[in-house]
């Protein structure tokens, strides 16, 4: 019997969106990401995800956004056998199982009390991932978070979703901790006036929920995040745009996004940044 979730707010919903991305990305002829746990664990929960009417457009960049943070967590790992990866609002995903890291690394699935509650009741967590309940704005998970060991903090989706406030506090408080270490997201780029108009006026569907949670502005500049904390530089911006699994698209998506890229403007609107600390 698949499971009620009539209690989660709007913004533990969006957990709900990026799960039913990556399981339409799963059905694809041709997948991005593959993501076969994401297809089951949607068959498993009582909610209208059909109601989202998700763009194919937002299904290939959800699955190329995550396989692009797979890759370089992967690099990490592989590099640092002993590494920490802090999964920043984990949501319903499960990429501790994608990137099969060495068996000593030690993976943090962050988000809200009710996502990882039904992560308890839909997923079995692989050894060495620890499941960790809080609200990232509170401060008090980080103490859990170990020290000395080479550390990769991830963010898939997450970062839309509080201020800019927010997340300047968020990465202090990491570097605070943990000291040294790589931390990549996803990116949206700068959400302008008309973007934002867009997003009011959009059809009902995923926007019905995003409208009510999006809170960052986004930034144009990458380095922008140096300029909140010194510690950081950036190392790498990958363009969704310019990956090679574009070349993968259907005919006519692959030369929209192919000739998008060309335009900077447009290609920082959907890319994955990378910083050292």
């Amino acid at each position: 019997m698949p499971i009620p979730v009539t209690e989660f707010s709007l913004l533990e919903q969006t957990a709900f969106l990026t799960a039913y991305a990556r399981a339409l990305d799963n059905r694809a002829e041709v997948p991005i990401l593959g993501d076969e746990l994401s297809d089951r664990v949607v068959g498993l929960i009582d909610y209208d995800f059909a109601a989202f009417r998700i763009p194919a457009s937002v299904v290939r960049q959800t699955a190329l956004r995550a396989k692009l943070l797979d890759d370089r967590v992967r690099t990490f790992t592989s590099t640092n056998p002993d590494a920490v990866v802090v999964d920043l609002g984990a949501g319903l995903g499960e990429p501790m199982v994608r990137v099969a890291p060495p068996a000593g690394v030690d993976w943090y699935s962050i988000d809200l009390p009710h996502v990882i509650a039904l992560r308890e009741k839909l997923l079995t967590a692989p050894d060495g991932e620890h499941l960790v309940a809080a609200d990232l704005t509170s401060g008090d998970w980080i103490a859990g978070i170990p020290v000395g060991r080479p550390t990769m903090v991830i963010a898939d989706g997450l970062f839309a979703f509080l201020t800019e406030a927010q997340v300047i506090a968020l990465f202090g408080q990491i570097i605070d901790r943990v000291g040294t270490g790589e931390l990549a997201f996803n990116d949206y780029g700068q959400v302008g006036v008309l973007s934002s108009l867009g997003m009011k006026l959009a059809p009902r569907g995923m926007f019905t929920v995003l409208r009510q949670v999006w809170a960052n502005p986004g930034f144009s500049d990458p380095r922008t995040p140096q300029r909140w904390d010194p510690r950081l530089r950036l190392v790498e911006q990958a363009c969704l745009a310019h990956a090679a699994e574009v070349d993968s698209f259907p005919s006519a998506a692959r030369v929209v996004t192919r000739l998008a890229g060309r335009f900077k403007s447009v290609a920082g609107k959907a890319r994955v940044l990378r910083y050292k600390f």
